[in-house]
């Protein structure tokens, strides 16, 4: 155990970050967008919104993690793109996107996005606590609640002054939805880290009633899996398992249970994390990786970056829950084993392929784009540390 926490210390400190450090846009502020497979950095590519939130959120628990002054000054010139080019100060809420100088480019506002915001925001204002980035968090928050949800739940996709329109951005598989089990999933995961730093009250209420809603519509107990896409009412629309997502909500969720520190609902959501962790294993964990999906019963053998990174946090998350399980454990250093055999990229100058197909033969797609973030696998490094370290 020791020397896999040190071999991960080790690739957060000397390949993630001087990678992603290496990306800083000193013209026009923020980091670069877009790096292709050729491993050449467009410099005018549009910088999305999200991936500046997880720029943020990287250096900023990269700093509350090692102290290192570096890295409080990227997560500070991450945080000052957010607040002066992401936000919009007329009509509230963070852009999808803007171009390499700032300028907006695509002023779509998605729940997701938001939510986003509010996670790199809070753990930004936990590393130098600047009171500034507290009150956007929460000010985005309460964006959320007026203008993106319904009785039932959170909605997805707006236009800039929070008219709805079609979910094409986090729709896939043929299927258009109008709730989906990764906003959902990411809205719990921001109020979670807000809820942290805040304590706020109002926040732990809504926790809990997307606890609710985890466990009472998306969680699907015939299958032991979450349902992916959703109409209004919570009717799932297509046969769909995503591995990736399940895992990662496994032990997003016990995190927020930690959080929240609520008897009854981790005794209602505690056993549901368990048999999403044991299914997981049974089903998808093969190879020492984890295959991407399942629609209609067909597996998906493709290992995606982010996939395999939440794969180690979930499996170890899983083994801390019951140490009895030490198979758990032993499929996380397995997982971590193929991450470096296959998805690691080789190259000088780069990072992680997006992904490899059952062969181990990388895909040639971007290395850095709007989704192609430190998120996953800096925070499968972060979550290593401080768990096992």
């Amino acid at each position: 155990m020791q020397k896999f926490v040190e071999e991960i210390r080790e690739h957060l400190v000397e390949q993630l970050i001087p990678f992603w450090e290496g990306l800083r846009d000193e013209q026009y502020g923020g980091y670069y967008g877009y790096m292709g497979y050729d491993l050449k950095t467009d410099r005018t590519y549009e910088k999305g919104c999200i991936l500046n939130s997880r720029i943020l959120w990287f250096f900023s628990n990269a700093y509350s993690l090692l102290g290192e002054e570096h890295l409080r000054v990227h997560a500070e010139y991450a945080y000052r793109f957010m607040r002066e080019h992401c936000v919009d100060r007329e009509y509230g809420g963070v852009y999808w996107s803007v171009a390499c100088d700032g300028k907006v480019k695509d002023s779509t506002k998605h729940t997701y996005n938001q939510a986003f915001a509010i996670y790199a925001l809070s753990s930004y204002y936990d590393a130098v606590k600047d009171e500034e980035a507290l009150k956007l968090a929460m000010d985005l928050q309460q964006l959320i609640e007026e203008k993106c949800r319904d009785s039932l739940g959170y909605l997805e996709a707006f236009d800039r002054k929070f008219e709805p329109e079609d979910n094409d951005k986090l729709s896939e598989n043929g299927v258009l939805a109008e709730k989906t089990m990764n906003t959902l999933l990411h809205v719990f995961e921001a109020y979670t880290e807000l809820y942290r730093v805040s304590q706020d009250k109002n926040t732990a209420d809504k926790i809990r009633n997307m606890l609710d809603t985890i466990a009472d519509k998306v969680y699907n107990p015939k299958l032991g899996r979450q349902e992916v896409f959703f109409d209004r009412e919570w009717n799932s629309l297509i046969d769909l398992y995503s591995y990736g997502h399940d895992i990662e909500a496994a032990w997003l969720v016990d995190r927020g249970l930690e959080v929240l520190g609520d008897k009854e609902y981790t005794e209602k959501l505690g056993p549901i994390t368990s048999e999403i962790t044991k299914n997981i294993y049974e089903r998808a964990f093969s190879e020492n990786s984890l295959l991407n999906e399942a629609e209609n019963g067909v597996d998906d053998t493709t290992r995606v970056w982010w996939v395999q990174a939440e794969t180690v946090v979930g499996f170890i998350n899983g083994y801390q829950k019951n140490p009895q399980e030490k198979k758990y454990l032993e499929a996380a250093e397995a997982v971590w084993g193929y991450i470096k055999e296959y998805l690691i990229d080789p190259r000088e100058g780069s990072e992680w392929f997006w992904s490899v197909d059952a062969q181990g033969k990388p895909a040639e797609k971007p290395i850095v784009e709007p989704w192609k973030c430190p998120y996953h696998n800096g925070r499968m490094c972060m979550e290593v540390i401080k768990r096992l370290g």
